[in-house]
């Protein structure tokens, strides 16, 4: 039966005699390896770099038993199986049809997954569509994503991102499934290969994420991996506003059957961009190494990424006033002209993969980072609607030294009808962070009048916490933990379920800044229970739902709340649980694919009182929907679109003038479309645009400030072709072509509702090319 629906997608897809085919447009599940006449060939498709398949009739006749007399001559692509960044046998999932995203993704503990067997929501995103949108970081990226919202940190520039309602701050984005080794505030593009999107709670998957994030989602980065064809490119960038940008991507495969492989990546980027007076400047470097053997694969990653800002425009607190002041001009700017913004980073990954049986394979990593960050910064508090207010000053040091690691054995066995697919595992994260900090009272300011003080001495007021010169230890955070899950499979896999536990440990201390003097600890674990099951009645659909809760360390209190020191500033709440039901349908017939989720998650809440003291009180509900759309509806067109309604709501608050009301920065409604469509009448010329929506949100707990949605439409276009006898791609785009002045984002820290400005109409251009 496997065979001849195979037979018939194949044949499907081949519309006359001598077409090509490429066998990675068919889902992976139509080629079962429990079919005799098939399991050769997948496993070989696996574990090897290249493979030619036959072009003959003869071929056919391996692939079903079809008559010859009656079945066409297809000729076969040559098949390219990526090199794996887990160091996996199975190599990446392949790119589904358009190229955009894949056609799978790594759940967690539960290794790769085909989008139409796990019972999760998932999307990955490829190197390919990340090139082709000219994104510089993984923000740039996400902000294409119809689930996700991009936001910014708390007081500092860190890209943070809404996640069904939830922030997810990039402190908590993986790297190869490790928590914490990737720069914290900001990670450039050329660091990672997929950005893989997880949506929803994961802590029997992920374990617990470090800083408290990740209830509505998590973020995967894979590493690059040198390919099984050489790979030289070198890319020249140019952004309004004077930003010149050069990167190196090369790769290349040595010994017998290409068994070891080198990738190495570096840019560099200086200068201005399209916000008045703002400036940057980024160097990076990473190398990447794996060895793929018969029997076991091992792979290792070394980075280095230097990202500093300048005069960097800050966000927009609101103090005292009863409605939202318009967005200003999109390219003005109200940072002080002495602000910057420091952030250095040098991390490291081993992981290797040993099979001890066809069916049993144990599994290892572990990274490590040491981050060095020196910021000052100077917000600006609006107090009053013509845009009259505040400006504070916050300087910080802080260094962070990482580690992270996880072990773990999976295998496969069978009892009666029933197939299983079991893992266990065990992950590992410490954290020493070392910081000092000073602050001081505000000055006279205007959101739309800017005044520029120059002189940035410190006053006789200025509160100075720690040693900048000599930061001392302020917090450590060691989380443990132990989990085992089992898929097992019914019906010829038309049902799987997936049950599994994690239990968790996590340890945390925080210091006095100058005595070191402990001021809060806590030691706790939980079990952290998930059930998911998928149901396929078709090829075409699958059926799924889940419930699985998110555990986390309690959320670390902000040091300062309206230039006033929060009481608790700097220490963590007590760990907190938060719960998610999901039930999904997913729709896949190898051109175009298709998620409808709905959920509802609940998280306990957590604001400052009016004691100026941060602490948990009630919890947010957030219910919503999201539809997401991709794939290549026609030859020539490539579409990535969704939309998600969400209804986050304050509830059991203990406080009557807020249940009910919405949570802080969350819209009811947000929408992308994202088009590709390839000119007929110019070869290799490619139109590109993207329309963002996102709806009106509040700045307040009492949902008093109004902040008004918007909608952008970004235009672009890349051409293909050769120059001197050299492969090039000519990529421009300019983002807002309408010019929309508006707030971005609204928050991106617990209980806080500041102000980020919208990007102002820019023109980004490149140029690619292949040697």
């Amino acid at each position: 039966m496997q065979l001849s629906r195979l037979s018939a997608a194949l044949f499907n897809l081949s519309n006359v005699s001598g077409s090509s085919l490429r066998l990675a447009s068919i889902p992976s599940r139509l080629v079962s390896t429990k079919s005799p006449s098939l399991k050769t060939l997948y496993s070989t498709c696996l574990s090897t770099s290249v493979i030619v398949l036959a072009t003959s009739q003869s071929a056919w006749a391996q692939v079903d038993d079809v008559d010859a007399q009656t079945t066409p001559n297809v000729v076969l692509d040559t098949i390219v199986v990526t090199s794996s960044a887990d160091a996996s046998a199975d190599g990446l999932p392949s790119a589904y049809e358009g190229g955009q995203v894949a056609t799978g993704s790594r759940v967690g503990l539960l290794g790769n997954q085909d989008i139409m067997d796990t019972p999760f929501s998932t999307t990955s995103y490829t190197n390919e569509y990340i090139a082709n949108q000219q994104a510089q970081s993984v923000g740039d990226l996400l902000k294409k994503d119809p689930t996700v919202r991009v936001a910014r940190g708390f007081g500092n520039f860190q890209e943070a991102y809404f996640m069904r309602g939830f922030i997810t701050t990039s402190d908590d984005t993986m790297y190869n499934g490790l928590y914490g080794i990737l720069p914290r505030q900001y990670i450039a593009t050329e660091l990672f290969e997929r950005v893989e999107v997880q949506r929803g709670a994961s802590a029997m998957l992920n374990g617990a994420a470090p800083s408290g994030g990740n209830a509505g989602g998590t973020i995967n980065l894979l590493p690059k991996r040198a390919d099984n064809e050489p790979l030289r490119q070198l890319t020249v960038g140019y952004g309004q506003g004077d930003q010149g940008k050069v990167a190196v991507d090369v790769s290349d495969r040595f010994g017998s059957d290409d068994a070891f492989g080198v990738r190495f990546n570096a840019a560099y980027q200086d200068g201005d961009s399209a916000i008045d007076d703002e400036s940057s400047t980024l160097g990076l470097a990473a190398l990447g190494l794996d060895y793929r053997g018969d029997q076991y694969r091992l792979s290792a990653d070394l980075g280095w990424q230097d990202n500093k800002l300048s005069e960097t425009r800050p966000s927009v607190n609101l103090g005292g006033v009863s409605s939202v002041s318009n967005a200003p001009d999109g390219s003005k700017n109200w940072a002080q002209p002495w602000t910057y913004s420091d952030e250095e980073d040098v991390f490291g990954t081993i992981r290797g993969e040993y099979d001890f049986t066809d069916n049993i394979t144990a599994y290892g990593a572990y990274g490590m980072r040491r981050g060095d960050e020196d910021n000052s910064l100077s917000d600006l508090t609006v107090t009053n609607t013509n845009g009259a207010g505040t400006t504070a000053r916050f300087d910080n040091t802080r260094e962070d030294k990482v580690q992270s690691a996880e072990l773990g054995l999976r295998g496969q066995w069978q009892t009666g009808k029933i197939d299983h697919d079991w893992v266990i595992a065990t992950d590992l994260y410490d954290q020493e962070e070392k910081g000092a900090y000073a602050f001081e009272g505000a000055r006279p300011n205007n959101l739309y009048r800017p005044i520029k003080y120059r002189d940035n001495s410190w006053s006789d007021t200025a509160v100075f916490v720690g040693n900048a010169n000599n930061p001392t230890l302020t917090n450590e955070k060691k989380l443990q933990s132990f989990a085992l899950a089992d898929t097992f499979s019914l019906f010829n896999d038309k049902l799987k379920t997936t049950l599994g536990v994690r239990h968790q440990n996590i340890k945390t201390t925080s210091y006095d800044y100058n005595t070191q003097a402990k001021t809060a600890s806590y030691d706790e674990s939980a079990w952290t229970p998930s059930v998911g099951i998928v149901y396929q009645p078709t090829m075409d659909w699958s059926v799924y739902g889940n419930y699985i809760e998110s555990l986390a360390p309690g959320k670390r209190a902000p040091l300062t709340n309206d230039h006033e020191a929060v009481t608790n500033g700097g220490q963590n709440l007590d760990p907190y649980v938060s719960e998610q039901t999901e039930l999904g349908v997913k729709y896949d017939n190898g051109m175009i694919g298709s998620s409808l989720a709905v959920f509802r998650t609940d998280e306990p809440h957590a604001y400052i009182n009016n004691s100026n003291t941060f602490t948990a009180a009630g919890e947010n509900r957030h219910q919503g929907m999201e539809l997401t759309v991709f794939g290549s509806p026609s030859e020539n067109m490539r579409l990535n679109a969704g939309v998600t309604y969400l209804n986050a709501k304050q509830k059991d608050t203990g406080d009557s003038a807020l249940d009910g009301n919405r949570v802080i920065g969350v819209p009811t409604l947000q929408s992308n479309v994202n088009l590709e469509y390839d000119l007929a009448a110019v070869e290799g010329l490619t139109l590109t645009g993207d329309i963002i929506h996102t709806g009106s949100r509040y700045s307040d707990n009492a949902n008093t400030l109004k902040v008004d949605g918007y909608t952008t439409l970004d235009l672009g276009a890349r051409y293909r072709t050769m120059l001197a006898g050299q492969d090039v791609t000519l990529k421009g785009m300019v983002t807002n072509v309408t010019g929309e002045d508006y707030w971005q984002s609204v928050g991106g820290y617990a209980a806080s509702g500041y102000l980020n400005a919208g990007e102002p109409t820019a023109l980004k251009v490149s140029a690619t090319f292949d040697f």
